[in-house]
């Protein structure tokens, strides 16, 4: 299964870079046994300015067909990394060949956009920079990647 976080904005190099480009690779090299991944980000930007309608607009263009859509918001369903490993993994098991995370931009994500959803997903009742959110998803990407290998990585 194809994973793909869809974000608004650009991201530059430096330390938030580095750390998402490590754990996705952590994650292609532990996923890939498991038939998850490849990773990537894919960004979209509003260079207009033109609000969350636009912002969505921009993120449905980059999604495949028949995609699987979680979209990170803080109305979204907390769940645990074993609860997320085990969402992943019935994605896949159901034949989903793409994932979508998408997180959006500094007003979040389009209530229409947010409807369309398959799931969503908090990361808790605060709300975070979406650099932050970033590296926090690409960790537990890996991190269930772990949990679904059985390697002693996620200890709780």
């Amino acid at each position: 299964m194809r994973i793909r976080i869809c974000a608004v904005g650009r991201l530059r190099a430096g330390p938030e870079k580095s750390l998402i480009d490590d754990y996705l690779m952590r994650f292609d090299r532990t996923g890939r046994a498991l038939g998850l991944g490849p990773a990537e980000v894919v960004e979209v930007e509003d260079r207009k300015n033109a609000g969350m309608a636009a912002e969505a607009q921009l993120l449905r263009k980059v999604l495949p067909t028949g995609t699987v859509i979680c979209t990170l918001d803080e109305r979204g369903k907390l769940i645990d990394s074993p609860g997320f490993a085990e969402r992943l993994a019935g994605w896949r098991d159901q034949g989903r060949g793409d994932l979508a995370l998408i997180i959006g931009g500094a007003d979040g994500i389009d209530p229409a956009l947010r409807a369309e959803a398959d799931f969503s997903l908090s990361f808790g009742k605060m709300v975070w920079p979406h650099m932050l959110v970033r590296v926090m998803l690409a960790e537990q990407l890996y991190r269930a990647a772990t949990i679904l290998s059985g390697s002693p990585y996620h200890r709780a």
